[in-house]
């Protein structure tokens, strides 16, 4: 009996999903391995519109083209699905973290990461350096994360959105300076070029998007997970008919 216990042990052990397939579904979203966005971190899918602001500058809760109607954070970035002109939204939520995030053209050596500085940005945009909260490099990507949540933030402050605009364009050579000069990036005297950049948001309340609205890498984890569930379970089903057997079988011996 003892031998037949460590025999059905082994059986369950086996049945559990391997760990190959969870750590794949886990870094699904993130093929090279780097660090993982924040779980509630969207991009800009809808570029350039015509948007409503108020008199000091911010952008209205709610955005609208025509009757299609939207509401966006303080970044001007929609973050709910598109509605029709009944749309209600509350309040204009704050971004308070923004992800820069930039791919370097291939180089024979990486960059050293120790002269990745974060003066540029302090003094061509006039933001305090505390709001930038980190600076990283994983060969090829360059990271930059700009913080500022309500609580912290002055009347007096840049707002960390508006430098994220600012230096999306610099960096893609569409600077909006009005001498326009775009910024020229260059780490130990030497010049670097980029050929992507991409911003994540990040806001003090998560987006209001539908499934539909899901990114494909994101949908594509979901899937996996729930394929991984559905099959653990069709087979710790089927392994208890087998151990349910199994014991049958033995107790027909034992008789």
């Amino acid at each position: 009996m003892r031998a037949l216990l460590r025999h059905n042990a082994a059986f369950w052990l086996f049945l559990v999903t391997p760990k190959c397939l969870l750590m794949k579904a886990e870094v699904m979203g993130s093929k090279s391995g780097r660090r993982e966005k924040p779980k509630d971190a969207f991009e800009d899918t809808d570029g350039l519109y015509d948007p409503e602001c108020e008199n000091s500058g911010a952008f209205k809760a709610k955005q609208c083209n025509g009757t299609t109607c939207w509401c966006v954070n303080t970044a001007g970035v929609r973050r709910t699905d598109k509605h029709d002109a009944d749309l209600k939204c509350n309040q204009l939520v704050r971004t308070m973290w923004i992800i820069i995030e930039m791919k370097h053209a291939e180089r024979n050596a990486p960059l050293n990461a120790e002269s990745l500085e974060k003066d540029t940005i302090t003094s061509r945009y006039q933001l305090d350096r505390r709001y930038i909260t980190n600076v990283l490099y994983e060969n090829p990507y360059i990271t930059i994360d700009l913080k500022q949540n309500s609580s912290i933030k002055s009347s007096g402050d840049v707002d960390i959105a508006d430098v994220a605009y600012y230096f999306e364009k610099d960096v893609k050579g569409q600077s909006i300076f009005h001498n326009n000069a775009g910024l020229n990036v260059s780490i130990d005297n030497e010049p670097v070029k980029f050929e992507k950049t991409v911003v994540y948001y990040v806001d003090e309340i998560a987006p209001e998007f539908s499934m539909k609205s899901l990114t494909p890498g994101l949908i594509a984890v979901i899937v996996v997970v729930v394929v991984a569930i559905v099959a653990a379970i069709v087979v710790l089903v089927s392994s208890s008919k087998a151990v349910k057997e199994m014991n049958e079988m033995h107790r027909g011996l034992n008789a």
